[in-house]
């Protein structure tokens, strides 16, 4: 078929714009994003312009409508607005992997399930074995949580080499790692609870799956009972973000039921569409009912668990998670007084549960399991294999640091907690790094024709 030549400037903005969206899909360039993020906040917060830092994330932004207003800081709006988005995206990665995914077979799940449980509860212990006050206890499970965008994106930097069950073991066990960190945020994180909060939560859950039932299928008229939902859960003492992981587990799996296969129905409108456009006696307004029942078939083709996933990554990868780390990793070495006893153990003991607790607990669970022949190493993961996914495992990065700012109110203990985070994330990003070289170099040596 004979194709129109273009303009060269539309031709130059298809590429362009074909490129960047690949581009945006590289998991290793979203965790340099959010890396990025985290420095210059580091800067500002440490630079002469720290009040212009504290100043915009406390700035009040407001909605209303007629009397009724409500008000809250933009550090609200991204942390408990925002994220809420993010964790929709970690409850459908979670709906995804339960459905077909690592997670859909439970002979396959069990040893990343169990290596997560004991990368959850080393570092915990760890943290608790340092820290003997009471008001540094809350900080137990902040060591004990995931990264699932660095700790993927760092793996990625180290190329095709690695096999690619490492990198399912490591998903899996980061998304199960994530499950825990919803509960614990749930269940030791939330204050307490005002249970009329969760009839309106109730509501949103209802109008959801009234929607559902009823083959609605556009993500956008699901907004409004996500925000009850929200407001819910906001009302109930609950972490608000928590809506988001209930609505990722509650979208579909499956397309909509449709009366005929959504293939059959794109093929059958697109010819009724070509004829009608070639009619000689055409009207262009005849063209749009075939093309809304086009656009409804082509949504079709794709669950929803996919299509809104794939809609919001971008979003949250490039927007919202480096937002986060810009409002929240900003943390000022000018209000830290490590002399102090409480900021000095708790710094310690995040960073250390990050680089050590978190491989120890993964490696020697894992050891244990498959020592016993409870469990077997997926095809493809060398001990090797392991021991790198224990290390990336210690990055926890952005879901430590908004369980460090449930856990400590004080300044003086929410900015080691923070620190520890960003030096404990550090240096576990760099040990997988350096170890994933020396085992690519290891396998190029034994094997010389697959490093050409």
């Amino acid at each position: 078929m004979q194709q129109n030549p273009l303009p060269r400037a539309q031709r130059l903005a298809e590429s362009a714009f074909a490129n960047l969206e690949r581009f945006l899909h590289i998991e290793a360039v979203s965790g340099a994003v959010l890396l990025v993020a985290a420095i210059v906040a580091l800067i500002w917060a440490n630079s002469p312009a720290v009040d212009a830092y504290d100043a915009l994330w406390h700035a009040p932004l407001s909605i209303g409508i007629g009397s009724f207003t409500f008000s809250r800081s933009l550090h609200f709006w991204i942390n408990d607005g925002l994220m809420t988005v993010f964790f929709l995206v970690v409850g459908m990665e979670i709906r995804r992997e339960i459905h077909e995914g690592a997670l859909s077979n439970l002979r396959q799940a069990a040893l990343p399930m169990i290596a997560a449980v004991g990368g959850v509860l080393a570092p915990a212990m760890i943290y608790l074995a340092i820290n003997h006050t009471p008001d540094t206890h809350s900080g137990w499970a902040v060591p004990t949580a995931t990264d699932i965008a660095f700790a993927v994106g760092v793996l990625a930097l180290l190329g095709k080499s690695i096999p690619a069950n490492v990198r399912v073991f490591l998903l899996a066990l980061a998304i199960i790692d994530d499950i825990i960190a919803v509960l614990i945020i749930a269940f030791f994180y939330s204050g307490g609870l005002d249970y009329s909060g969760f009839a309106i939560a109730a509501v949103g859950i209802l109008l959801v799956l009234g929607l559902q039932k009823i083959g609605v299928g556009t993500a956008y008229a699901y907004v409004l009972p996500g925000a009850v939902t929200w407001a819910g859960l906001l009302m109930t003492g609950a972490h608000p973000t928590l809506a988001g992981v209930v609505l990722g587990l509650m979208t579909p799996v499956y397309t909509m039921p449709m009366r005929e296969r959504p293939l059959e129905r794109v093929s059958r409108i697109t010819d009724e569409l070509i004829g009608r456009a070639q009619s000689p006696e055409r009207d262009s307004s005849d063209l749009m009912p075939p093309l809304k029942s086009l656009r409804h078939a082509q949504r079709e083709l794709v669950p929803p668990v996919v299509r809104v996933q794939q809609a919001l990554h971008p979003w949250v990868a490039y927007g919202i998670m480096p937002l986060f780390a810009l409002a929240n990793a900003g943390v000022s070495f000018h209000g830290i007084d490590l002399a102090a006893e409480a900021p000095h153990w708790v710094l310690l003991g995040v960073a250390t549960a990050l680089i050590v607790g978190k491989p120890l607990g993964i490696i020697s669970i894992t050891w244990l399991m498959v020592r016993l022949g409870w469990c077997a190493l997926p095809s493809g993961v060398t001990w090797r294999g392991v021991i790198l996914i224990g290390l990336l495992a210690g990055i926890g990065f952005t879901m430590s640091i908004f369980i460090a700012m449930l856990g400590f109110s004080e300044p003086n203990l929410l900015g080691p907690a923070k620190l520890g985070v960003l030096i404990g994330s550090t240096f576990a990003a760099v040990l997988g790094l350096a170890w994933g070289v020396f085992v690519m170099r290891q396998g190029n040596a034994r094997n010389p024709a697959r490093g050409r």
